[in-house]
Formats: structure tokens, sequence, C-alpha cells
């Protein structure tokens, strides 16, 4: 697992309150109980917050799991691998 996916996983962790989280890139909102539309808002200013980034309405648009979330961070902070 890479830092950054170690770095969203306590993302997920302290936004959802709930440690036994475990994401990877196929999970959705239908895998984590209480993700709702506040906590996707909620998720999104955590994750802008962590990583000193800014999500554009365009990436929002293509936040459809985790995978994608990873992609959108990577693509931020200027990373063309995930490792």
């Amino acid at each position: 697992m890479s830092q950054i996916d170690n770095r969203l996983t306590d993302v997920f962790r302290t936004t959802f309150a709930d440690e036994s989280i475990e994401i990877s890139p196929e999970t959705t909102s239908d895998d984590i109980p209480g993700w709702d539309s506040v906590m996707h808002i909620n998720l999104i200013f955590a994750v802008e917050e962590e990583f000193g980034i800014t999500l554009s309405m365009q990436d929002l648009e293509t936040l459809h799991n985790v995978g994608a979330l990873q992609a959108v961070i990577d693509r931020r902070l200027g990373r063309t691998d995930t490792g």
C-alpha cells in the first residue's frame, strides 16, 4: 500500500469515525455505511485538506469509486505512478 493509500484510508476512517474501514480501488458509497451525500461532501473537504489540493467540478464528476478518487489525487499531486 502506498503512502497516499495509507493517508486516504486514514481520511476515510476519520471522516466516518470507523477505524475498521478498509478501502480498495473498487470501493463505492454502497460499501461504507453512512456514506450519503452529506458525508460525501465532508469526505471531499477532508481529502482536499489532507492532500493540500482543490478538486474541480470536473474532478468531482469522475468520482465513481475510490480508485477514481486516488487517480484524481495522483493527478493533482503531479504523480504519474501509484506506488
